[in-house]
C-alpha cells in the first residue's frame, strides 16, 4: 500500500474538498503525460492506473510486436519483445510495465506540473461550487498571515482568502491568529489558475448584513434598508422604514438602550452610524438625516441642494474634512453645498443694497410687501423701516432686534422677489 499517496488523497478531501477521483485522474494524467516525454510511448498508447484505495500504480505501453520497427512510440521488434513474452508473435499487441522511477528528471518535473495545475482547477471548482452562492454574505476566519504589505490572508477553513488593505478600514488593526468577520465580496479566478475569495470590511453591505444579524424584522422583511453611505472606519449614514405602522424602524433597529446598534458599533471598531426614517422626498430625506438640526433654507438645481444653516450648525453638518455633507449627497444623489446663515444673510443684504441703488428715488417710496405678514409689516414701519432704503441700509442685527419675531431671511427673499417680478 502506499501510504503517502493515500496520505495526500485524504488530506486534499478533507483540508481541500477536493474529492479523491479527482486527484487520482490528476496524477493519472500526469503519469501519462511523464510517461511520453521519458520516450516510453505516444498519446494514445501509455495507460496508467492508479487504485484509489491502496494507492498501488500501475503503468504501462502497449505496442504492437514487427519484424521492423518504424515508429518506436507505437512498434517494438519481435526479437526485443520476447524478452517480455517469449511465445509471443508479430501482429500481437503487447503492455510493457513501466516503473514511475524510469521516467527521469524532466518527466517528472512535468508530472508535477500538471498534478498542481489539475489540483489548482479541481480547488478552484470547489471554491466556486462552496462561495459563489454566498456573495454579501458575513463570513468569519483566522488571520493566517500578510502577504504584500497589509494584505491579509484568512483561513476559512477549506480555502484562504484574501482581505485586501484598501477593503479593510486604515483605522482597523489585526493580528495573526486573530479571528475576524468580513463580507464575501468576490470569487474571482486567479493568476496561478486556480481561484481566490475576496473579503471586504468596507463595502456598505457589510454594515447591512450586521444589522440583518442583529435587527429580526430586517431579516423578515418588516423593516428595510433603503440607502445606506459609508465612511468605512468613520461614520455610516443609514435610512430605514417600516412596512408595518407600528413598528418604529429607527428604534427597532437601535434596540431598547442601544443593544442591538452597539454590538455592530463594536464590531466596527467605534465607526459612528446614524439611522433615521427614510422619505422618497429628498428634502425631507434630508431634513430627517439632519435632525435635531434645522435647515433655514434649502434649494436646488440638476445637481447640487444648497442648504443655509445657523452658524453654530455649519460644523456639524459639514462634519470633519466634509465628510458628512459627503455621505449626505451620496444618501440623497446629488452634492451637498452647506452656507451659514450669517453670510447668507450678508450675501442678501448686498443684494437688497444694490436694489436700492438702482431704484434711486423710487426706494425712498413706501414699502409694500406682499404676501408677508401684515402685523411684522406694521412694526417694521412703526420701527421706522418702512422704505426699501431703510431696510437694504439697516444692519440686519438692529432690525431684528427692532422687530421682535421677524426672519430676515423671509424679509429680504420677499423684497428682492418682488422687485425681481416687477422688472420680469
Amino acid at each position: 500500500m502506499n501510504k503517502d499517496l493515500i496520505a495526500i488523497f485524504e488530506y486534499l478531501e478533507r483540508e481541500k474538498g477536493i474529492k479523491r477521483e479527482i486527484v487520482v485522474h490528476a496524477i493519472e494524467d500526469s503519469l501519462k503525460a511523464a510517461a511520453r516525454k521519458s520516450g516510453h510511448g505516444g498519446i494514445d498508447n501509455v495507460f496508467v492506473h492508479i487504485d484509489s484505495k491502496t494507492g498501488d500504480i500501475e503503468a504501462y505501453v502497449r505496442k504492437v510486436i514487427v519484424e521492423s520497427v518504424k515508429n518506436p512510440e507505437e512498434e517494438i521488434s519481435l526479437s526485443e519483445a520476447k524478452n517480455f513474452a517469449p511465445e509471443c508473435h508479430v501482429g500481437q499487441r503487447l503492455e510493457i510495465s513501466i516503473p514511475p522511477q524510469q521516467f527521469g528528471r524532466i518527466a517528472a518535473q512535468t508530472a508535477r506540473q500538471i498534478i498542481s495545475q489539475k489540483l489548482r482547477g479541481a480547488e478552484r471548482d470547489v471554491i466556486y461550487e462552496e462561495y459563489r452562492h454566498r456573495m454579501n454574505e458575513i463570513i468569519s476566519g483566522t488571520v493566517k498571515q500578510f502577504v504584500r504589505g497589509k494584505n491579509i490572508i484568512v483561513d476559512l477553513g477549506k480555502v484562504e482568502a484574501l482581505l485586501p488593505e484598501r477593503l479593510y478600514p486604515k483605522t482597523e488593526k489585526f493580528h495573526v491568529g486573530e479571528r475576524v468577520q468580513a463580507l464575501l465580496f468576490e470569487v474571482r479566478d486567479a493568476e496561478n489558475g486556480g481561484a481566490e475569495v475576496i473579503l471586504s470590511r468596507t463595502h456598505p453591505q457589510f454594515v447591512v448584513q450586521l444589522f440583518r444579524q442583529e435587527v429580526p424584522e430586517l431579516y423578515e422583511g418588516t423593516i428595510v434598508i433603503e440607502r445606506i453611505a459609508r465612511e468605512a472606519g468613520y461614520r455610516t449614514k443609514m435610512a430605514v422604514r417600516s412596512s408595518d405602522s407600528k413598528v418604529d424602524p429607527v428604534g427597532t433597529c437601535v434596540g431598547v438602550r442601544g443593544t442591538r446598534i452597539k454590538n455592530i458599533i463594536r464590531e466596527l471598531n467605534n465607526e459612528k452610524i446614524d439611522v433615521f426614517p427614510f422619505s422618497e422626498d429628498p428634502v425631507q430625506l434630508l431634513e430627517n438625516a439632519l435632525e435635531p438640526i434645522q435647515i433655514q433654507r434649502i434649494k436646488s438645481d440638476e445637481n447640487t441642494f444648497h442648504l443655509i444653516v445657523n452658524d453654530e450648525d455649519y460644523p456639524i453638518v459639514i462634519g470633519k474634512k466634509g465628510m458628512n455633507a459627503r455621505l449626505l449627497g451620496q444618501l440623497i444623489g446629488k452634492e451637498i453645498d452647506v452656507q451659514k446663515k450669517s453670510d447668507y444673510q450678508k450675501i442678501l443684504s448686498l443684494k437688497l443694497l444694490e436694489l436700492s441703488e438702482n431704484e434711486g428715488a423710487a426706494a425712498e417710496e413706501p414699502l409694500k410687501i406682499e404676501g408677508f405678514s401684515s402685523l411684522l409689516f406694521e412694526a417694521m414701519k412703526s420701527a421706522g423701516f418702512d422704505t426699501l432704503r431703510r431696510v437694504a441700509t439697516a444692519n440686519p442685527p438692529d432690525l431684528l432686534s427692532s422687530v421682535p419675531g421677524i426672519n430676515y431671511l423671509d424679509l429680504a427673499e420677499k423684497i428682492l422677489e418682488q422687485y425681481k417680478k416687477k422688472k420680469g
